[in-house]
């Protein structure tokens, strides 16, 4: 896969109209301090995605790709920049109406599944909706469709240990969009597992962005899964490029 030069480029008046992008990223900057040391991990980066297109962000460790989707999801600052969010600026809200947005626009999968070992499959899925506030019965009746169009029918009942990585990894993914968000986060979501588990589990990813609408951003080190979404970018010198 060779690499272009060309970068994303989005104005801002680009995120307001009738075909605007769900998740607009406008000239973000983010610097860590490493003893008397600045790195400069984001240097103006510019990332627009519209909704029910997949990108997948393809970089080596250590280039920013946690950094930029944690930025994105709103778990963490950008030095300067912008992050608008079905096209409000996001950047000045306090911490409740951020974490407001992230509760319901933003679904959120890593490469480590983090289900309640003590819980369910289905249980697992119906937790965020309960915290959201919808009734058990209806919790329960979505995360069972969840589940079932991920292949999981079976294993409503069983726990993450009675499960395999690429079911453990299935649910962490119904989990993601229980609460039916607009956007999907994924950071290495089939890093542990081997490419056979990592093929189906992001078949059925791939099946339910483009089913629900859904935009998402996959950071992944796989360039077999990268070359199956509609959009491939890296991160170069901190900014935000476009592959082929």
């Amino acid at each position: 896969m060779d690499e272009t030069t060309t970068r994303t480029e989005v104005t801002p008046a680009a995120a307001v109209g009738e075909d605007y992008p769900i998740v607009f990223l406008h000239a973000i900057t983010r610097r860590f301090r490493q003893g008397d040391n600045t790195l400069e991990i984001l240097k103006s980066a510019e990332l627009a995605v519209w909704p029910g297109q997949s990108v997948a962000l393809v970089a080596p460790s250590g280039a920013g790709k946690s950094t930029l989707l944690h930025i994105a999801g709103l778990l963490e600052h950008a030095d300067s920049g912008e992050v608008y969010i079905d096209s409000v600026a996001t950047s000045h809200m306090s911490d409740t109406q951020r974490t407001r947005i992230r509760r319901a626009d933003i679904g959120f999968v890593y490469q480590f599944h983090h289900l309640l070992p003590e819980f369910s499959a289905l249980e697992n899925v119906m937790l965020p909706q309960m915290i959201r506030g919808f009734k058990r019965s209806d919790a329960a009746k979505r995360a069972a469709e969840l589940l079932s169009y991920l292949g999981l029918k079976e294993r409503l009942t069983h726990r993450p240990a009675e499960l395999s990585g690429g079911e453990q990894q299935r649910v962490a993914i119904a989990r993601a969009v229980a609460n039916a968000p607009r956007i999907l986060l994924a950071d290495e979501p089939t890093g542990n597992l081997d490419v056979r588990t990592s093929q189906h589990v992001f078949a059925t990813l791939g099946e339910l962005v483009r089913a629900s609408g859904l935009a998402a951003i996959v950071a992944t080190h796989n360039l077999d899964i990268a070359a199956q979404m509609d959009r491939r970018v890296t991160l170069r010198d901190g900014a935000v490029v476009e592959l082929p």
